[in-house]
C-alpha cells in the first residue's frame, strides 16, 4: 500500500497506508488525520480537504482538475497553484511516497 505524508499546518507529520484506488482525502479520514473533514463526502462540494501538493509530488499528483475542482478551489481560502481538493487526487502505487501540506484552516 502506498505511504502519503500529511503534514498539519503546525508542521506535525502523519504517516500513513493508503489503499490504492482511494482519494487522499479517504486516506486521512480513515487514518484519522487532523486537519482533513470532508464535509461533503468527496463530491468536490467543499473545500474542507484543500491540501498543497509538494512540489516534489505536483507532477505526478498532476494539477487541479478543470471544472469542478477547479471552481471550488476559486471559492476557498488560501489557494497556491499547487492547491488540490484531497477528495480528487487518486491514490495509486505511483504516489507511494506523496506529501500534502494542510492549511490552517478548513472551511
Amino acid at each position: 500500500m502506498p505511504k502519503v505524508t500529511y503534514i498539519s499546518a503546525d508542521g506535525a507529520e502523519h504517516v500513513v497506508t493508503v489503499d490504492s484506488g482511494v482519494s487522499a482525502m479517504e486516506g486521512a479520514l480513515r487514518n484519522l488525520v487532523p486537519g482533513i473533514d470532508g464535509d461533503c463526502g468527496g463530491a468536490a462540494a467543499c473545500g474542507t480537504c484543500h491540501v498543497y501538493v509538494d512540489p516534489a509530488w505536483s507532477a505526478k499528483a498532476g494539477p487541479a482538475i478543470p471544472g469542478i475542482e477547479q471552481e471550488m478551489l476559486q471559492l476557498t481560502d488560501g489557494v497556491m497553484p499547487n492547491s488540490r481538493l484531497a477528495c480528487q487526487i487518486t491514490i495509486s502505487d505511483e504516489l507511494d511516497g506523496l506529501v500534502l501540506r494542510m492549511p490552517s484552516g478548513q472551511h
